[in-house]
C-alpha cells in the first residue's frame, strides 16, 4: 500500500474518555466522524503511571511494547534505550531499508537546528518522530513536500492566537491539505507529527482555563481543516495519538484515557493497544510483524 498521510496527533485522548465540555464538544465535520467510525486504544499497557510521548510514540512507530522495553512510562524524548529500538526498528528506517519512500512533512525552523547543534553530545532533545527519520537516513524539511508547522498557525505561548484570524487559517490548511494529498502520491508514506496538541494540553488546571481550552478547540478545527484537504483530495489518511493529555484540560497532565486510531483509505483492523496498532501500520506496507514481546 502506498500514498499514506498520518496524522499522529501527540497527547490527544480519544472523545469516549473526555469530560463534557472538552476539546472535542464543538462541531468537527471531517475529524469527529472519522475518530467516531474508528477504535479507542488503550496506551497504559497495564503499566502503572501515566503514558508519556517517548513510550508511546515507539510503539506506534516500531510495534514493540517500549514501556516494557524501559520498565516504565518514558518521556518525552527517547533516552539511550528508545534510541536504539528506534534506530533498529521504527517504521521509517524499516521502510527506507526496503527501498520505499518515506518522508516526514514537518517544518522544522532554523532556531530548532542550532538547538539540536548546541546540545550535540547532550540529551537527546528531538521527539521519536524526527528522531526515527534522521535514524533512516532520512532529511528533515526534505525538498519537495509542502512542509507543515506543527502549531497549525497558532502562536507558540499565550495568547496562542488572535480573534478573528481562524477562517483564513482555516482555508489555508484545507489547501495545504490538498497539497499533501498530491504529494502523497509519490510516496509510501508521509508523516506528520502534531505535538502541539500535548503543550496545549499542559497548559491545563483544575479549574480550566479559558483561554486554553478556545486555544485546544482552535487546534482541533485546525486539524479538521487539514483533514478535509486531505481527503477532499482523495489521500488516504490515518490519524492517531500517543496518549491523553488535551482532551481533558482539568488537569495539566497526562491522562489515563484511551486514544484514537481511524483512517480512510486503509483498514485498520481491531488491535485493542498502542503497540499492536504499530504492527497494523507496518503490515500495510509489506513489512514482517515483530513476534509478541515476551
Amino acid at each position: 500500500m502506498s500514498g499514506i498521510v498520518w496524522l499522529a496527533l501527540d497527547g490527544v485522548g480519544h472523545p469516549q474518555d473526555a469530560p463534557v465540555g472538552s476539546v472535542w464538544d464543538q462541531p468537527l465535520d471531517t475529524l469527529r466522524p472519522l475518530v467516531d467510525a474508528g477504535l479507542c486504544l488503550d496506551a497504559t499497557l497495564g503499566v502503572p503511571g501515566l503514558p508519556q510521548s517517548g513510550t508511546g510514540q515507539a510503539c506506534w512507530l516500531t510495534g514493540r511494547d517500549a514501556v516494557r522495553v524501559m520498565g516504565e512510562h518514558f518521556g518525552p524524548h527517547p533516552g539511550p534505550t528508545l534510541q536504539r529500538l528506534l534506530q533498529a526498528e521504527a517504521l521509517p528506517v524499516r521502510l527506507a531499508q526496503a527501498g520505499a519512500r518515506v518522508a516526514l512533512g514537518n517544518e522544522y525552523v532554523p532556531a530548532y537546528f542550532q538547538a539540536l547543534e548546541s546540545g550535540a553530545g547532550r540529551r537527546n532533545r528531538m521527539g521519536c518522530f524526527p528522531f526515527a527519520f534522521r535514524a533512516a537516513g532520512l532529511p528533515l524539511n526534505p525538498p519537495g513536500v509542502p512542509l507543515l508547522g506543527a502549531t497549525l498557525g497558532l502562536g507558540y505561548a499565550r495568547p496562542w492566537a488572535a480573534v478573528g484570524e481562524e477562517g483564513a487559517a482555516l482555508d489555508a490548511l484545507a489547501r495545504h491539505g490538498a497539497a499533501l494529498a498530491r504529494t502523497a502520491t509519490a510516496f509510501d508514506l508521509l508523516a506528520l507529527d502534531l505535538w502541539f496538541s500535548d503543550l496545549l494540553g499542559h497548559a491545563g488546571a483544575p479549574d480550566v482555563p479559558g483561554d486554553a481550552l478556545a486555544a485546544g478547540r482552535s487546534y482541533l478545527r485546525r486539524v479538521d481543516a487539514l483533514l478535509s484537504g486531505l481527503l477532499g483530495a482523495g489521500a488516504r489518511v490515518v490519524v492517531s495519538s500517543d496518549h491523553g493529555n488535551l482532551e481533558d484540560l482539568r488537569t495539566k497532565g497526562h491522562t489515563h484515557a484511551r486514544v484514537p486510531f481511524a483512517g480512510a483509505g486503509v483498514d485498520v483492523g481491531q488491535p485493542g493497544d498502542v503497540v499492536e496498532a504499530g504492527r497494523v501500520l507496518a503490515g500495510w506496507f509489506g513489512l514482517p510483524t515483530p513476534l509478541p514481546d515476551a
